[in-house]
């Protein structure tokens, strides 16, 4: 069984940008109504993953990954997928002994970014740089399951 201890938080503000060493473009869609767990198709270059997470929102939940064909993927999210796909930009940020992903979301979700960091433990510490701001890893709406349904173009007002 894989195990993922995950915090979501939000940005204080670019300072992240100079640090990044990489980032990856990602198509994902997913392809169930969840109710005990997600299943996500997602893309990255020449790449492709089948995806099951459970539902626990927080930051430790099991998850389960396997590569599919490119072409099966992107025939899953033309074809599918609940709409609206998720587009997003990430970008890997090593600090201290951790790598923090940093997603920049196109499309629907335009204008949200949202860093994430993956712990091996949910009492581990890490450093916290001065461009992290409030944590939302207890906060429904900034995961991709549910931006797939209410994407952050529709929230009123933007917080």
């Amino acid at each position: 069984m894989g195990l993922e201890i995950e915090r979501k938080f939000l940005l204080k503000n670019d300072g992240w940008r100079v640090c990044a060493h990489h980032c990856e473009r990602f198509r994902q869609g997913y392809l169930n109504n969840e109710i005990y767990c997600s299943v996500r198709v997602r893309t990255s270059d020449d790449h492709a993953w089948l995806n099951i997470k459970g539902l626990t929102i927080g930051a430790k939940r099991q998850e389960f990954e396997y590569e599919i064909p490119l072409v099966d993927a992107h025939e899953m999210l033309d074809t599918l997928s609940r709409k609206p796909v998720i587009e997003k930009v990430r970008y890997f940020v090593k600090v201290g002994g951790h790598v923090w992903e940093i997603d920049e979301f196109e499309g629907d979700n335009e204008g949200l970014i949202v860093a994430e960091i993956e712990l091996s433990h949910q009492d581990e510490t890490f450093e916290v740089p001065d461009w992290i701001g409030e944590e939302v890893t207890h906060d429904l709406r900034y995961y991709n399951t549910e931006l797939a349904q209410h994407p952050f173009n529709s929230w009123h007002p933007h917080n």
